[in-house]
């Protein structure tokens, strides 16, 4: 890592990664309630085609299809949120952290020293 606290020069730099944590929490939770409410809604819809096979077959898909929609939905919600929490994070939060003084600082995307 070539960052260096910008008060002491020291380069134990640590990374506080607030924003990713926070927006993948948030993404997770929106996913999850959208996935569930996307599921159950096709799951009534599956129900009512489904009551062919019997009051077992409709409650049973039923109820996969919202748990399956919960968990998918969750986790591209969390995906989302953890993308724009890494935004988050190297434009706009001081992420970086200075393990030797506490001093927090940003690191400007532009002035890396990428040579690829």
């Amino acid at each position: 890592m070539s960052e260096k606290c910008p008060n002491c020069l020291s380069v134990r730099i640590g990374k506080n990664n607030y924003g990713k944590k926070t927006a993948g929490v948030v993404g997770a939770s929106a996913g999850t309630y959208g996935g569930y409410a996307a599921a159950t809604a096709g799951a009534k819809a599956g129900a009512a085609l489904g009551i062919v096979g019997g009051p077992v077959g409709a409650t049973v898909g039923g109820i996969g299809g919202a748990v399956i929609g919960a968990l998918l939905g969750g986790a591209t919600g969390a995906s989302a949120g953890v993308i724009l929490g890494d935004v988050l994070d190297d434009r706009v939060l001081d992420n970086y952290r200075c393990l030797d003084c506490g001093y927090a600082f940003s690191v400007d995307p532009d002035s890396s020293d990428d040579t690829r």
